[in-house]
Parts: structure tokens; C-alpha cells; sequence
């Protein structure tokens, strides 16, 4: 996850290899060819990570300060009832892990998702995105909502846990994606009260992408390679992780830093981020 660049023109004349003492820390060597006396370049090089998706990090939390007005702005809202899986989607949403996505998907994006596996944004480019992320609904909540242009959304003990805003509902086309829920869908922006936990031991260990950047910035990382599985580690994983290391030591990084993560799995078929180094 960092930035290399190399810089080279067609000349007969010899390169100039650019001395350590001008490579900035943990920026990897780069080679500069130049014409002697008729060329000076200003020469800048750095490691970095690269910018998530949609270019800014898109997390989806109220302030602080606004909790507590959020939580009963939603008491007078229409409910509907989060499943265990909703609930894992709004905690991906929320922290960014989905940017640029500012809630569950609308049709538009949804039909971009399902039938080419990206997303293309106001400018034209274009994100990757090849897993439609929806909340579904029957349609008794379909009918609970009515008009309204926001729901409140809430756990299974009722705990109010995001508000869904600016909604649009559209029809679940079932014969291109299986369903959890037969019915229509509800997306809309979110705005997440608090962050999610889990109560079990383990949310500590979930970082959030935001906290991941800090984490690789403070450890002065000029390399990010990461490792993703829900299996326990075994002898082949760790010689993949160890060879990945030793590539990027050879190719001039300086601290390369391994990002493991690990989908604890609750059920067979649920699946919570758990990340960390």
C-alpha cells in the first residue's frame, strides 16, 4: 500500500544513480536518467498509503455532542428491526470499510454493483464494489414506513443504533441476488449513533479503518501488506507472509508492515471484521 515512482527518459547518456543521503526515510531507491547540464529536476519521493476508495475515508458516525439529540429525534421515527447480518453491515458502513458508500446502497448503485462490480463516481472514475450491500425489508415494514423519509433503525432489543435518512425504496430483484428477506429494499444515508460492539471480548481487537492508518503511521510504515482469512493460521500462511516481507525488504522498504486479519466467525455463515497487526 505505498507509492513507488521511477522517473526515466531516453538519453545515451549514463544515469545517474540519486545518492542516499537524497532518498527520503523509508522511501525505497529510485533510479533518475538525465542529460548532464541541460536538465535539473527537483526531485520529491515518498511511501505512503494509498487513499481509499472514492479518495476520502467515508465513516458515518454523529458527533458526540449529538448523541443524545439523535437517539430522541429517533423515538418519534418509524423502526425497523435489525437482523444479526443488518446489524454487521451498518458496523462495515459505518466505519468506512465501504467508502465511498454513505449508507445502504440505492438502486442505482445496487444495479451497478450487481451487474459490473464497481461503482462510478460524480468525476467519472470509477470504485471497485462487487458486493451488493442492501438492507431488506418485507413488506409489513415497507408499509410501517409509509411516507416517511426517515426510519430509525435498532437492534434486536430495541436499542436505537443508526438513523436512516433520505430513503428510497425500490424493488428486490430476487432472481439476480438471493434474498435474505423477501420484499423490497430500504436504502438511504446513515447516520450511525455509536460505534458497534459486539460485547464479546473481542471488540478491542476490531479496529476501524481509520484507527488501522493511524496505527501504520505511528509505527512509520512505508510498506502495508495484509493477510485476510478466518481459518487458523497454518505453516503455508506463514511462509506467504514471511516471503511478502522479504520481497519488500528487496525491493528497498525499510519497514514493511504486516496487517492480519481475521473474520471471526460467530456462525458458519456470519462473518464480523475483526483486524489488527
Amino acid at each position: 500500500m505505498a507509492t513507488m515512482s521511477t522517473f526515466f527518459t531516453k538519453t545515451s547518456f549514463p544515469s545517474h544513480t540519486l545518492r542516499k543521503s537524497q532518498i527520503c526515510h523509508f522511501a525505497p531507491a529510485h533510479t533518475l536518467s538525465i542529460k548532464p547540464k541541460t536538465a535539473h529536476f527537483n526531485v520529491r519521493i515518498r511511501a505512503a498509503l494509498i487513499e481509499p476508495d472514492g479518495g476520502k475515508l467515508t465513516e458515518l458516525f454523529v458527533e458526540k455532542s449529538l448523541t443524545d439529540v439523535k437517539k430522541r429525534e429517533a423515538l418519534s421515527l418509524p423502526r425497523i428491526k435489525l437482523s444479526r447480518i443488518d446489524l454487521q453491515w451498518v458496523h462495515v458502513l459505518s466505519e468506512g470499510w465501504a467508502s465511498p458508500l454513505a449508507g445502504f446502497m440505492r438502486e442505482s448503485e445496487f444495479l451497478q454493483t450487481l451487474h459490473f462490480n464497481s461503482l462510478r463516481m460524480d468525476d467519472g472514475s470509477v470504485v471497485n464494489m462487487s458486493v451488493p450491500i442492501v438492507l431488506a425489508i418485507d413488506d409489513d415494514q415497507k408499509q410501517r414506513v409509509g411516507g416517511s423519509t426517515r426510519v430509525a433503525l435498532v437492534d434486536s432489543d430495541d436499542n436505537t443504533v443508526a438513523i436512516l435518512s433520505d430513503i428510497e425504496i425500490y424493488k428486490h430483484p430476487k432472481e439476480e441476488r438471493i434474498a435474505r428477506t423477501w420484499g423490497t429494499t430500504a436504502p438511504g444515508d446513515l447516520e450511525v449513533i455509536e460505534p458497534i460492539k459486539y460485547h464479546d471480548g473481542l471488540d478491542r481487537f476490531r479496529l476501524s479503518p481509520a484507527q488501522l492508518r493511524q496505527e501504520f503511521t505511528k509505527r512509520n510504515a512505508d510498506a502495508v501488506f495484509a493477510f485476510q482469512l478466518r481459518n487458523p493460521v497454518h505453516n503455508g500462511h506463514a511462509l506467504l507472509m514471511t516471503d511478502t516481507r522479504r520481497r519488500l525488504l528487496e525491493m528497498g522498504y525499510k519497514n514493511p508492515i504486516l496487517c492480519f486479519i481475521h473474520w471471526e466467525a460467530t456462525q458458519r455463515q456470519t462473518m464480523s471484521p475483526l483486524a489488527g497487526e
